[in-house]
């Protein structure tokens, strides 16, 4: 670790603490309260160990959203809690479905399985594409960082978010939205619930719809690049039939359309009019080159449907609650773009199609929480049947035409040139159970296990245009998942912990074929068969309330050893995206949070993330040892400031100012290129009554429209973040 970045942690963590102090000061001066802007002073009880909790008293780094935070923060989308958070970022590009999340340096690439479990309503996601979804009546979201597989289930290598929709009601209630927004954007929702029997059946649904023209221009085709429309609704009926049993039967259906595949190939060299008249590869790739116009003849097209229904059942049963919840998935995703100047070839079209379906079962019995004992055990089992395809074609300048099963090979207009294509049958079967017990008051020692076998098997397409058309593949992963934590609490308001964890990522096949094409371009380390991705993770941290809980400092130190960490290729001749292992992977981290209630209706929080990583064994170049894991930032940063107060009557003024560093990181193991540091501001500015009912709200995302991309794939393919996004936004709740 170098003495620069070592200042720049005591930098930063000094500030942190300076704050606090500031803040305690503050509070003796003026000793107020207010609804908060991060979930401070006001008791916060969390679920992030399967049970009611005080946040103070759960020895896990958990960042916690309500719904006044979630309202207050504008939290729509993932990136947009996730941009509050340390050590935790997202690059969405592409396509609506595709995201690589990173956590504490464990990273999530393109058709990867996620290093976090999404839990929403109690149903593990069972895709990543789902992650991405809209956000609306949501009543909470945590976020846990580090290995949480035993309470949440699979892939939880990195750690949990967990999710939570709004209730249905016993009264009637409900909300109405509308917003415009840059692009020509224009949303609406709305919710309503209430009874349909008092006390024993109830209901929610509801729905939002956003059509948006685009942010960047295309002159060849003298439209917008990248047009989106998304419509989500949604219900859940909540039934009792008697005091001690509830069911709770939750659909969804969500449609997205929009543009995919908005990258700038920097290596092509564009005439006046920009149409491609070659590739040079001499050009050096760089990732904070940013080009906001494109030049694509096709504009790229992303189709994605996502059907869920989930039943979650829970019966108390005196000495535990028994819990089984049952989910069913149906996802497809389909996406196609021009290959130029986004591929590497001189002219073409490139699709992918994915379908997947899963059924889900998960059976727990859970101990009552207020016994010196607790326990939990349980059985999960899941069912993925997911079909790809990916393809190339020659453009012929009559569109792209859509293949999804089967090739069209002779056809005149946009004759497809290379075809891959698999089913895949994956079975994972798991047992899991953890124990925390008292020891002492004050002093608790919990112990997790979790066993996870996951068996794929892969049926290759006969039609495939590389590899061995029609085999048949099989490979089963597995591993052993332990977590033991002790925790100890001086006082009612300090928390001080240790904690060590397994994790686990299942392996998975690549698309059969593309090893070979990698070998024959030049492209080592790939293989048919991608193995697991086995992580072990020590913590120590802490949990402090003070000034009559008007302030929370929390802090952690991490290390994570990691191997096999997934990584991707982009093989451009094919447009195949395919995974490789790296082989080691170190990570030390440290992060250090603070929220504060300054005074009546101020708040604050602050936040500061770092994570050295270091590839210790790569062996598809061994001369990456001691470089920097990709998509891995060094420093986050998060800080923010909230204002309410009434102005009038019963009219109130808000607002609300945002701060984020996305510190240097690298985008492939070579470190080829770095995206230097990243500052971005967010300001809100709204009016509304001082119960909440109603508010109108004019906000800025990338106040000072920072250029800088999003995600950048080697050797030079750029996707531009969005730019500077003004919205206004009107809110009823009745």
């Amino acid at each position: 670790m170098s003495r620069k970045t070592i200042k720049t942690i005591c930098f930063h963590g000094a500030s942190l603490v300076a704050m606090a102090l500031l803040s305690t000061s503050a509070f003796a001066q003026e000793g107020g309260r207010s609804s908060l802007a991060a979930g401070q002073a006001d008791e916060i009880i969390v679920t992030a160990r399967q049970r009611e909790e005080r946040l103070v008293d759960v020895p896990i780094a958990v960042n916690a959203f309500g719904e006044a935070q979630i309202a207050d923060a504008k939290i729509d989308q993932v990136g947009d809690f996730i941009g509050l958070i340390p050590n935790v970022t997202i690059a969405q590009s592409e396509s609506a479905g595709l995201n690589a999340i990173s956590i504490r340096g464990i990273t999530q690439v393109r058709n990867s399985e996620s290093p976090v479990a999404v839990v929403v309503d109690g149903v593990l996601q069972s895709n990543s594409r789902q992650f991405t979804q809209e956000l609306f009546d949501v009543q909470s979201i945590e976020v846990a960082r580090g290995p949480q597989g035993a309470l949440y289930g699979r892939n939880a290598t990195g750690g949990a978010i967990i999710i939570t929709t709004r209730q249905p009601t016993n009264d009637f209630e409900g909300h109405v939205r509308a917003g415009y927004a840059t692009g020509d954007e224009r949303m609406i929702e709305g919710s309503a619930s209430g009874p349909i029997i008092e006390d024993r059946l109830q209901f929610r649904v509801g729905a939002r719809y956003l059509d948006r023209d685009g942010y960047f221009d295309n002159p060849v085709i003298g439209k917008k690049q990248d047009p989106y429309k998304d419509f989500t609704v949604r219900g859940l009926l909540k039934w009792m039939p008697s005091d001690d049993l509830t069911f709770a039967l939750n659909g969804s259906r969500s449609r997205t359309r929009g543009g995919a595949l908005d990258f700038r190939f920097q290596q092509a060299v564009l005439n006046p009019d920009g149409t491609l008249s070659g590739m040079d590869f001499t050009i050096p790739g760089d990732a904070d080159k940013v080009e906001r116009t494109f030049y694509s003849n096709n504009r790229g097209q992303d189709d994605r449907d996502i059907d869920e229904l989930s039943l979650k059942a829970e019966l108390d049963l005196d000495f535990a609650t028994l819990t089984s919840v049952t989910g069913y998935v149906r996802l497809k995703e389909y996406t196609a773009g021009d290959a130029a100047p986004y591929s590497a070839s001189l002219d073409g079209t490139q699709t992918q199609y994915t379908d997947v379906e899963s059924w889900s079962q998960e059976l727990r019995l859970t101990s009552p929480s207020d016994q010196r004992f607790r326990w939990m055990a349980g059985f999960y089992y899941i069912s993925i049947d997911r079909f790809i395809s990916t393809t190339t074609g020659v453009d012929t300048g009559d569109g792209i035409r859509r293949v999804i099963r089967t090739p069209a090979f002779d056809a005149a207009a946009n004759p497809t040139a290379t075809f891959l294509a698999d089913d895949n049958d994956n079975e994972d079967i798991a047992g899991f159970a953890n124990i925390a017990y008292d020891i002492l008051p004050g002093l608790e020692a919990s112990a997790a296990l979790r066993y996870d076998r996951e068996t794929r098997h892969q049926h290759v397409s006969p039609l495939n245009t590389s590899g061995a058309p029609g085999a048949e593949n099989q490979a089963t992963f597995e591993k052993w998942q332990p977590k033991v934590t002790l925790s100890y609490k001086p006082t009612d308001t300090v928390n001080i912990y240790g904690s060590y964890g397994v994790g686990f990522r299942s392996g998975q096949f690549n698309q059969n074929g593309t090893a070979a094409l990698a070998a024959a371009g030049g492209v080592s380390g790939v293989f048919d068969l991608v193995p697991q991705e086995n992580t072990t993770t020590g913590e120590i941290g802490f949990k402090t309330e003070f000034a009559d809980r008007r302030v929370r400092l929390n802090g952690a130190l991490f290390r994570t050893n990691v191997e096999n960490q997934q990584y991707f290729v982009f093989l451009s001749a094919v447009g195949a995206q395919v995974l490789v292992p790296i082989d080691k992977v170190h990570l030390f981290g440290a992060e250090l949070e603070l929220t504060a209630n300054l005074a009546e209706g101020l708040d604050a929080y602050a936040s500061v993330g770092f994570t050295d990583s270091e590839i210790k064994q790569y062996g598809a170049n061994p001369a990456a040892k001691g470089n920097d894991a990709p998509y891995a930032p060094k420093i986050t940063i998060n800080a923010g400031v909230q204002y309410r107060t009434p102005i009038y009557g019963p009219l109130g003024l808000f607002s609300r100012l945002d701060y984020r560093r996305l510190g240097k990181q690298y985008w492939d193991p070579e470190n080829s290129t770095p995206r230097s540091a990243v500052d971005l501001v967010d300001a809100r500015l709204g009016l509304e009554n001082i119960d909440r009912t109603w508010s109108i709200t004019v906000s800025a995302e990338n106040l000072f429209d920072k250029k800088y991309n999003s995600e950048f794939v080697i050797p030079g393919f750029a996707h531009a973040a969005a730019p500077r996004i003004w919205r206004i936004d009107l809110r009823y709740s009745f």
